[in-house]
């Protein structure tokens, strides 16, 4: 179990910095047509809503990552929070925030 807190917390570390890193992508787009033409600002917004798409994905990451680093505190770590049943290793290794089993995730 120390090896998945190890490998969960490297990757929670790793997504906040991503995290921060990628803020100034989202920011607004500069609406005026003298500074930039149409079909760049069109690629600015198209950026802007890509960026703002992938923070919110890094966001639910991490809360998943969040998530599995609780159970793995409390204990509950490793079982399926549908069936109950152990979670198998392989699935684990492959996927330390899942929260089912293979059976249950079908």
């Amino acid at each position: 179990m120390k090896s998945f807190f190890k490998q969960l917390e490297a990757k929670k570390l790793a997504l906040e910095s991503l995290i921060i890193s990628a803020k100034s992508s989202a920011n607004a787009v500069e609406l005026d047509q003298t500074k930039i033409g149409r079909l760049s600002r069109m690629d600015a917004i198209q950026r802007q809503a890509m960026a703002i798409e992938t923070e919110r994905r890094r966001k639910l990451d991490l809360r998943r990552l969040e998530a599995a680093i609780e159970r793995l505190k409390s204990g509950d770590f490793g079982y399926c929070i549908a069936c109950d049943e152990k979670i198998s290793l392989k699935r684990l290794k492959f996927d330390p925030a899942c929260t089912t089993c293979i059976k249950c995730a079908k």
